[in-house]
This record gives structure tokens, C-alpha cells and sequence, in this order.
């Protein structure tokens, strides 16, 4: 849900009609709750609705969906539908909870129009039987990730050729090597010519180059630095020792009166180890990653979502486009592999103008992956300790009395070939990158 707009602030004046919306839709938001839009949507409707291309870069729950949902709907009903009837309108997205969710709003949206428009939300992880059956008579919009669109085309349930809008939601996932020769394969699908839009929390150098080769004289939106609707989230960094982690998280949990919390770690091993740990305990944990059947990981998060759960142990699976509403903390119980997937995590917490807390466990070999965090999201995290988890002291340093041990390199027996500060950050960062990416 958008955040409530800030007197003094852009979108305290603005309304959806001054930004074009037909009255249907005018009233479709409003029954969602949103009576005014948010700068993303101040800046990306108007565009949107001219058919001009738009890469949009916003933080999360900034509103982003609403973005470009609203044009979309408008346009539809604004055009004559082909008969018979064919997808006009791609949604591609990275995870399959992201299109149950954008789908969702999709419909929701939807309801309140003239016209009927028909959504079809498909992902892969289920049967691809029901969603062809769902596909029969066509739809007016798809909400898809890659894997099942592609194979959906390939069993001939659908085709794109009247395809007039895409939209890539979290487009620097799509855009990434992950999921290139997938998206690779469906623009050559597409027609030529179609209005783009591209949402993301974050955009790479190297992504947003390939994003700009794909859009035709975009509008840029760029909301995510300075914003009224920033989320006030509050940064924590405690140094503790690896292996004392699990001890600290019970330690959280048991002093605060969070009602829900969201773990991340590295792995799907770490995350049902770290979940039964807390289970073993009394706490209603569960885990949340990729090898879980399509029907439990939807379980967990409406259990979660309802209260039922108290704590979810997740890989990055739910850092992207996961929305829990008034989600109190996030911790990072394992660092993520980069600044952007960090920026992800913790925007699942402080979401629709509500407060947020996201805490980060620091181990001393996590110090230099995490300091190189802190300068991507220009911020420092202040370090703290807490009491009786203070991380053992650094073993100190041998020396020798042999001069050929004193000269080795690294042993700072000459001077000249001891490592330097920037040389151990360097070896640090790059020790914790090949860990990580041995244990995925």
C-alpha cells in the first residue's frame, strides 16, 4: 500500500485526476485506500498513460506497482480488444510470489472498470494444466515469470504478437545474467513496437546499460534518493561471533515483543537449520526458500502474513517484491552477496510510511563485505555490542626469531611486504564471496 502523502510535500496537491485517470479508476484506488499518489506514481502515470517508455527506479513500497498498473488498465479500456482475444499487456517478473502479489492488485484494480478485463497470472513450481485451461478464450493481461511463459508459448496456450505494454517489475533481476537468455527469448516474441516500462528498487551501471538499449527515449524517474515517501527505517550492526549468531537471534527475539519477524540467510540449508533451532526453542519459526512446493511457500507467507507465524527464516527468495504489511525487523542473520540484494532485504520492513528496524549480525570476517555495503547505500551503520556477545578478542599476531620465518610475506617480518589496509579489505571481501558462492 503507497505511503500517505506528507503535507508540504508533491503529492499533498496532487490527486489522481490531475494525473489523468479515467474516474473508474480514480475510484478503484480510493477503494484501496490510496486518496492521493506517490511520487513514483506522480512522476510515471502521466508518461504511462502517453504511451511513452518509462525505467523507473523507486525504493520499496514506494507504490511502485500502482505505477504502472494504472496506465496499463486505462490504456486497455481505451482501445478496442482484438478478437479473438490476445494478451496486450506482459508483466514479467522474477519470483512467482511477486506475480500471485502483482496479480492481485492487478484484479483488484480491475474491478471497479466498465469493461471486463481478463488477468492471467501464470508461474512455474504447479501444474501447467490449469493455467492452459485458464488461458483458453485468451486474456487481456499476463503476469508471468520467464520459465512458464516460455513454456507456456512452447504448448502454444498463448501468443504475444498483440502485445502492446511490457512491464518488467524488479527490472534489474530480469535484466541480470539470471534471467537473460529467458528474456532474451520472449522480446524476440514481441513486437517491435510497444511502450516499455521498467520498475525497480535498483539499478546496476551494467543493468540499467542493457535497460537503455531496450527502451526508446525513456522517461527517467528517479525517486529513490530524496522522496517524502522514504521509509524510516532504522539501521542496526551488531559484531558477534559466528558461531554465537543463533544464540543472539533467541537473545532478540526473547527481549523484544516483535510480532513478526523476517530472517535472512545465505542458504536453504541455513534456513531450515537456523528454523528448527527456533522451533526446538517454543517459537513459531518456519522456513522460506526455493525447493519448498509452490503450496507451502504460500502457506507461509499467509500464515505469516496473519499472524500465525512468528518468525520466517528466508533465503533472498523473499527479498524481492515480498509485501507484509506493518513488518516491524528484518535481520540479516547471514550478509547478503551485495548492496543492492541488501537494500532489498531490508525494504521488506518500513513499508507504506511505517517505521522499520533492520538489523545485520557482523562477524569480523563479514567486517570489510559489510563496510563495502555501507558505501553502496552511502550510509554508515554505527557497530555496537551487546552484552555477553561480545566477539572473542583477534588472536595476536606470531612472531619469530628465524629470519627467514620473519621475512615470508604477511608475517610483517620486513617492512615494505606486509599487506596493506586496502589489501586486506580486498582479501577479506573476496574469501567471503567464494564461501558464499560454494555454499549456494
Amino acid at each position: 500500500m503507497p505511503a500517505r502523502p506528507v503535507p508540504g510535500s508533491l503529492n499533498w496537491i496532487m490527486t489522481f485526476d490531475t494525473c489523468g485517470l479515467n474516474p473508474s479508476l480514480i475510484h478503484a484506488a480510493a477503494q484501496q485506500g490510496w486518496h492521493a499518489p506517490t511520487d513514483v506514481q506522480t512522476q510515471a502515470i502521466g508518461p504511462g498513460l502517453a504511451s511513452r517508455d518509462v525505467c523507473a527506479c523507486a525504493q520499496t513500497g514506494s507504490g511502485k506497482t500502482a505505477a504502472f498498473a494504472l496506465p496499463v488498465l486505462q490504456r486497455l479500456t481505451e482501445a478496442t480488444a482484438p478478437a479473438p482475444r490476445r494478451p496486450r499487456a506482459l508483466v514479467l517478473v522474477p519470483t512467482r510470489e511477486l506475480a500471485t502479489q502483482v496479480g492481485g492488485e492487478f484484479m483488484a484494480l480491475a474491478r471497479a472498470l466498465p469493461q471486463r478485463l481478463k488477468t492471467a497470472v501464470v508461474f512455474g513450481g504447479v501444474s501447467i494444466n490449469p493455467q492452459m485451461l485458464h488461458l483458453r478464450g485468451g486474456a487481456d493481461i499476463v503476469i508471468a515469470t520467464p520459465g512458464r511463459l516460455l513454456d507456456l508459448l512452447a504448448h502454444n496456450a498463448l501468443t504475444l504478437d498483440a502485445v502492446q505494454m511490457l512491464v518488467l517489475d524488479e527490472a534489474d533481476r530480469l535484466l541480470d545474467l539470471g534471467f537473460a537468455d529467458e528474456l532474451t527469448q520472449l522480446l524476440q516474441r514481441l513486437p517491435a513496437r510497444r511502450q516499455n516500462l521498467f520498475f525497480s528498487a535498483t539499478f546496476a551501471p551494467a543493468v540499467q546499460a542493457l535497460a537503455d538499449s531496450l527502451l526508446h527515449d525513456p522517461v527517467r524517474v528517479d525517486v529513490a534518493a530524496e522522496s517524502s515517501d522514504q521509509p524510516a527505517i532504522t539501521q542496526r550492526a551488531i559484531h558477534v561471533d559466528t558461531h554465537r549468531r543463533s544464540p543472539l537471534l533467541r537473545h532478540l527475539l526473547a527481549e523484544h515483543d516483535w510480532d513478526r519477524v523476517l530472517v535472512f540467510v545465505a542458504t536453504k540449508y541455513a534456513a531450515e537449520q537456523v528454523a528448527d533451532k527456533l522451533r526446538r526453542v517454543g517459537l513459531a519459526a518456519e522456513p522460506f526458500h526455493g525447493m519448498l512446493s509452490q503450496g507451502k511457500r504460500q502457506q507461509v507467507l499467509a500464515d505469516f502474513k496473519a499472524r500465525r507465524i512468528r518468525v520466517v527464516v528466508s533465503t533472498d527468495l523473499a527479498g524481492r517484491g515480498i509485501d507484509i504489511a506493518q513488518l516491524p525487523v528484518v535481520i540479516n542473520f547471514d550478509l547478503p552477496r551485495s548492496a543492492t540484494d541488501y537494500i532489498h532485504r531490508i525494504g521488506r520492513t518500513g513499508r507504506a510510511g511505517e517505521p522499520g528496524l533492520a538489523i545485520s549480525f557482523v562477524s569480523a570476517g563479514d567486517e570489510a563485505h559489510f563496510r563495502l555495503i555501507e558505501k553502496r547505500q552511502g550510509l554508515p551503520v554505527p557497530r555496537e555490542q551487546l552484552d555477553g556477545f561480545e566477539p572473542a578478542p583477534p588472536a595476536p599476531a606470531t612472531t619469530s626469531a628465524d629470519p627467514e620465518v620473519a621475512a615470508k610475506p604477511g608475517t610483517g617480518g620486513i617492512k615494505g611486504r606486509r599487506p596493506s589496509k586496502k589489501d586486506k579489505l580486498r582479501a577479506a571481501a573476496a574469501t567471503i564471496s567464494e564461501a558464499k558462492a560454494v555454499e549456494s
